[in-house]
C-alpha cells in the first residue's frame, strides 16, 4: 500500500504503465489465449468427483427389465401419432393410467412473432401429457421429472415407448420413493416444455397461452430429458448447455458418468467419446475441440434440449441423447432403462437440491472439468487490457494543456464540451434501440414493399439497421462542425468512457456467461487497443468491421461447423448464418434469450463508439 500511498512512487508506477503501456497490453492478450488453450491439457484440469454424499455411492441394484416391452410400446405410440397426425393425447393419457399414475392434460398455444421456417411453424397449438406417480414414503412436498418430447414423424418414438416403461416399473417398485416422479410428455418440443414449466410455477414471462394444471408435484428437485430414435444405440450423450448459458450443477453430470462406467455403457459429452492419450498432440487437440464445443454452445445462449428451460427455475437438469452410429458397441433399451433407474433412485436420496458441487464450469472430457478458478483468470488478462489503456487515457487528459507564446493556455483546444461525449453516445444507443425494435415491428412494412418472406424480412431488416449505423460518424461530425465541438481532447475522453463502458459490459457478461464474455473480448479488446482518429482510416475500417459483433457470428458459424466436423461452403454459411440471426431473435421472445438484446442494445452500440472514434475530425 505504500507504493500507491507515496506521491512519487505513483507517479513513477503510472509513468512506467504508460511507457509500457502497448507492450504489457500486448503480452496480456498473448497470455490470455494461451492461458485459455491450456485449460484443456489434462495435468491441468481437475478430476471430477462426486460432492453430494447422497449421491457418494452408486450401491445401488438396478433391475429394469422390460426393454423390448418398450420398444413396443413405441411401436404402438408411433402408429398412433401417425394416425392422428400428431401426438396421440387420447392414448397417452389411457397408458399412463393403465400404468397406475395419476394422469392430467395442459393445452397451450402461442403465436410466434414471425414464422419459423426452421421448423415451419407460425401458429403452435398443442397438449402436454403427464402422469404422476405419487411417494408413499413421504408428505409428497419434493418431486423428480422424466420428459421425453412427441417429436414429428418417427423421431423420438422410443423414448417415449422406455418413459412409460419406466412408469410401470416405479409404480410396481413404489416403496422406493420418498419424491413424487413426474412422467412428462410434451409436445412441440421447448414451446410445450416451456407452457408446462409456466404453468406449474404460476408464471406466465413469455406470453404464452395455457390452461392452469389440474394436478401438481412437490418442489421438482432435477429432471432429466430423454430423446431416442433408434431401438439400439452405440453411446449417450449427456446435453448440459441451457438457456443463457445456464449450466446444471456439475454432480448431476458426475451422476450419469458414475452409472455409464458401471454399467458400461459408452458415454460422450459434445457427441465425443472420451480419450486417454492426452499427453499426444491429438489427443490434446481432441479435448480442445470438446471444449470448444462447449463454449460455442453456452455462447450461444440457447437452450440445446428440452432441459434447458428448467434451470431459470433453480431445477437441475440434462438431456440424455441416444446417439446410434457406425460402432460394434450396441446398447438396448434395457441397459439404457437401468440406467436411468440408477440415476432417479440416486436423486431420490437427496435430503436437499443440489448445490455441493460447481454451477460455472467447462469440460473438455467427462472426467475431467475446469472449474471458474481456473478459466477466469483467463478473461482478466483481457479485461487488464482495458483498465490500462482507461489509465492510459486519462493520464494523458490530466496532462496540463499546452501554452501559447503568451504563455496561456489554448482553452479553445484543451475543452472538451459535454454534448461532444454525449452526442455518439445517445446516437449509438438509439441505432442499438432500432436494431432491438424495428425487424421484428416492420416485418409487414418490409413483405408488403419486397417479395421477401416474413423471416427474411426480419433478418434483413436487422441487417439494413446494422449497416445503417455504419453512417453515425456522419451525423455526429454534421453537429461538431456547427458547434465546434470536435476538440482533440473529446476523442480521449470519449474513448474512456468507451473502454470503461466496454469493461464493465464485458465484466458483468463473463460472470453470467463466460464463453459469451471470453469470445466478444476476444475481438472487442484489441478495437478497444489500438483505435484513434490518426490511425490509418480505410485499413482500420476494416479491422474494425471484422473485428464487429455481426462478423465473429460468422465466424463462429463457420468454426461451430468445423468443431462438428460438418465443414460447409460461403454459401450454406451464410445461409445458415442468417438462420441463426432469425433462431436468436426468436429464442429472445419465446424464451426469454438475453444475447439478442445484449448485443443490439449494449455491444453493438459500443462498438460505434469506437467506430465514431476512428472517423473523429
Amino acid at each position: 500500500m505504500g507504493l500507491l500511498s507515496d506521491p512519487n512512487r505513483r507517479r513513477a508506477l503510472i509513468s512506467l504503465l504508460t511507457r509500457l503501456n502497448a507492450p504489457i497490453c500486448v503480452l496480456c492478450y498473448f497470455a490470455a489465449v494461451c492461458w485459455f488453450m491450456g485449460l484443456s491439457f489434462e495435468p491441468f484440469t481437475l478430476r471430477t468427483y462426486m460432492s453430494e454424499n447422497a449421491m457418494g455411492s452408486t450401491m445401488v441394484e438396478e433391475r429394469f427389465p422390460a426393454g423390448e416391452r418398450a420398444l413396443a410400446t413405441a411401436k404402438e405410440f408411433g402408429a398412433h401419432k401417425k394416425k392422428v397426425g400428431g401426438m396421440p393425447v387420447d392414448w397417452l393419457v389411457k397408458t399412463m393410467q393403465a400404468r397406475g399414475l395419476e394422469v392430467f392434460t395442459q393445452r397451450f398455444s402461442r403465436t410466434l412473432p414471425f414464422p419459423d421456417e426452421n421448423n415451419e411453424r407460425y401458429i403452435v397449438e398443442g397438449t402436454n401429457v403427464y402422469g404422476i406417480l405419487r411417494a408413499p414414503r413421504a408428505p409428497r412436498t419434493e418431486a423428480l421429472v422424466l420428459s421425453a418430447p412427441c417429436s414429428p414423424g418417427d423421431d423420438n418414438n422410443q423414448a417415449v415407448g422406455l418413459l412409460l416403461g419406466l412408469a410401470h416399473y416405479f409404480r410396481s417398485k413404489s416403496i422406493f420413493w420418498a419424491k413424487d416422479i413426474i412422467f412428462l410428455v410434451n409436445e412441440h418440443d421447448l414451446i410445450g416444455m416451456q407452457a408446462w414449466l409456466e404453468g406449474y410455477h404460476h408464471t406466465n414471462t413469455t406470453g404464452m397461452d395455457w390452461s392452469p394444471l389440474q394436478g401438481r408435484g412437490g418442489s421438482i428437485q432435477a429432471a432429466l430429458s430423454l430423446e431416442l430414435s433408434s431401438d439400439v444405440v452405440t453411446s449417450l450423450d449427456i446435453v448440459l448447455e441451457g438457456l443463457n448459458g445456464q449450466l446444471p450443477n456439475l454432480d448431476l453430470a458426475n451422476l450419469f458418468y458414475a452409472f455409464c462406467q458401471k454399467i458400461g455403457v459408452l458415454c460422450t459429452i459434445q457427441g465425443r467419446i472420451q480419450r486417454n492419450d492426452w499427453d499426444s498432440v491429438s489427443g490434446y487437440s481432441h479435448a480442445v475441440q470438446t471444449m470448444m464445443l462447449m463454449v460455442m454452445k453456452q455462447a450461444s445462449g440457447r437452450s440445446w434440449g428440452d432441459h434447458g428451460l428448467f434451470l431459470r427455475y433453480h431445477i437441475e437438469a440434462a438431456t440424455i441423447k441416444g446417439i446410434n452410429s457406425f460402432r460394434q458397441y450396441k446398447t438396448d433399451a434395457t441397459t439404457v432403462g437401468r440406467l436411468l433407474e440408477g440415476m432417479y433412485r440416486k436423486l431420490n436420496n437427496l435430503l436437499e437440491r443440489l448445490h455441493q458441487s460447481y454451477f460455472f464450469y467447462l469440460m473438455p472430457s467427462l472426467s475431467h472439468f475446469v472449474s471458474i478458478g481456473y478459466y477466469m483468470p483467463a478473461f482478466g488478462l483481457l479485461a487488464v487490457i482495458l483498465l490500462l489503456r482507461a489509465l492510459d487515457l486519462w493520464v494523458q487528459l490530466a496532462t496540463p494543456p499546452s501554452r501559447n507564446e503568451d504563455g496561456v493556455a489554448d482553452i479553445e483546444q484543451s475543452s472538451t464540451g459535454v454534448l461532444s461525449v454525449l452526442t455518439p453516445l445517445v446516437i449509438s444507443h438509439l441505432t442499438g434501440a432500432a436494431l432491438y425494435m424495428l425487424p421484428v415491428r416492420f416485418q409487414e412494412m418490409a413483405v408488403e414493399h419486397f417479395q421477401v418472406s416474413e423471416t427474411e424480412a426480419v433478418v434483413l431488416t436487422a441487417i439494413a439497421v446494422y449497416t445503417g449505423g455504419l453512417a453515425l460518424p456522419h451525423n455526429t461530425h454534421r453537429y461538431w462542425l456547427i458547434s465546434g465541438e470536435g476538440t482533440e481532447q473529446g476523442w480521449r475522453v470519449l474513448k474512456l468512457v468507451a473502454v470503461l463502458y466496454l469493461a464493465v459490459l464485458l465484466g458483468c457478461t463473463a460472470l453470467i456467461n463466460f464463453s459469451l464474455g471470453f469470445i466478444l473480448a476476444l475481438t472487442l479488446v484489441p478495437v478497444a487497443s489500438f483505435v484513434t482518429p490518426h490511425v490509418p482510416k480505410l485499413l482500420s475500417a476494416v479491422v474494425l468491421v471484422i473485428l464487429s459483433p455481426a462478423f465473429t457470428l460468422l465466424f463462429s458459424v463457420f468454426i461451430f461447423q468445423e468443431l462438428q466436423e460438418m465443414p460447409v461452403s460461403f454459401q450454406d454459411g451464410w445461409m445458415l448464418y442468417l438462420s441463426v440471426i432469425s433462431q436468436g431473435i426468436l429464442d429472445h421472445y419465446l424464451y426469454g434469450s438475453l444475447v439478442y438484446p445484449l448485443i443490439a442494445l449494449m455491444v453493438y452500440p459500443c462498438w460505434l463508439l469506437f467506430w465514431n472514434i476512428l472517423f473523429w475530425k
